[in-house]
């Protein structure tokens, strides 16, 4: 019997990898969506934004794992992530967003962590995005 033959990949972009990809198993009991965001990978939980996996090559300091959340809740959760800070990138000393730095030594422990936070509906993580609103249209007089 002859060998089957195999189809050519399809041609154009290739799908990037995702980024600390188990994050996304930890928490897949609760089905999680994920969108493009800021050129990394944005995780919800139903309406809420919970997560934020980023591994970019070269500006590494920001790699990791976002947690969103609020300035209210970050020393509560510092308790919990010792290595937690805010996101360089924005420029802000202290932003809602905190990392889960990948070149932390318990990185992957910690993200664990955060994984069980989500599943267990923790409130300080996640938020509701803003809905976009239409641009407006001016009236012409």
């Amino acid at each position: 019997m002859p060998a089957p033959r195999l189809k050519p990949p399809i041609a154009g972009k290739q799908r990037k990898t995702v980024p600390h990809e188990f994050v996304l198993d930890a928490i897949s009991e609760l089905l999680p969506t994920t969108r493009p965001m800021f050129g990394c990978l944005a995780v919800y939980v139903a309406d809420k934004i919970v997560l934020i996996l980023r591994d970019k090559p070269g500006a590494t300091a920001d790699n990791g794992v976002w947690l969103a959340t609020t300035e209210e809740h970050h020393d509560s959760l510092r308790h919990e992530f010792p290595n937690m800070r805010s996101i360089q990138l924005f420029g802000k000393k202290v932003t809602g967003w905190q990392v889960l730095p990948a070149d932390s030594p318990d990185f992957e422990e910690a993200a664990l962590r955060a994984c069980e936070l989500v599943v267990a509906r923790d409130s300080r993580i996640g938020k509701v995005p803003a809905t976009r609103r239409a641009p407006r249209l001016r009236a012409r007089d």
